[in-house]
């Protein structure tokens, strides 16, 4: 098993509250295991979940545990390592994108993170990092919501919030599975939502 040298720049909180309480922290590098990549993190989302973590809601004990508490669910970087038994067609030096369960100092907003290989996919091409970074919840959010409602090419479906990251990718994948899609927006995000694919605008 290998661990990353030295300890790892985060932003976290060591005492829980509002925005104010992110700081810099320094925390523990993580081990990597056997069934696990390391993954350099060059941008990570900022969720509204990660005020969860901040001001201390996820927390059972009413203080952060170990060096801080770091926020976070989404990353993109470079994978820079790969355990042994890793099951990934990855290799090191491609810039991925992934998951994170936050719990602790394992949080997104860290500048290196070891995570199982499941949750990690290459980054899109065509893509920076601070977007690719967007995609994993949201993108899955989306798609999960879509498998959930099992409409048939041909149906409508109405977004709400389409011109956000959630319901923006709402309406791309429900255009590509050939529904109907009927989506609201302001004047000023009209342009965007129907660049998106949506067939009618709704104020």
């Amino acid at each position: 098993m290998s661990v990353s040298a030295g300890p790892v720049r985060a932003v976290g909180v060591t005492t829980y509250g509002g925005p104010d309480a992110l700081q810099v922290v320094d925390v523990p590098a993580q081990e990597l295991g056997p069934s696990e990549v390391r993954v350099r993190v060059t941008a990570a989302t900022i969720n509204p979940t990660d005020t969860y973590t901040r001001n201390g809601s996820r927390s059972k004990t009413g203080t952060p545990r170990g060096a801080a508490d770091v926020p976070g669910m989404d990353i993109a970087g470079t994978l820079v390592e790969i355990g042994e038994e890793a099951t990934t067609s990855l290799s090191v030096g491609d810039r991925v994108m992934g998951i994170v369960v936050p719990r602790d100092e394992h949080g997104a907003y860290r500048e290196d993170i070891v995570l199982p290989a499941q949750p990690i996919a290459a980054v899109p091409r065509g893509s920076d990092d601070v977007a690719a970074s967007t995609l994993p919840m949201n993108g899955l959010t989306a798609r999960r919501a879509l498998d959930l409602l099992d409409l048939q090419p041909g149906q409508t479906l109405a977004v709400t919030g389409a011109d956000g990251s959630t319901g923006g990718y709402v309406v791309q994948l429900a255009k590509q599975a050939g529904l109907t899609v009927v989506a609201d927006a302001s004047e000023a995000d009209e342009e965007l939502v129907r660049s998106l694919g949506a067939d009618r605008i709704v104020r």
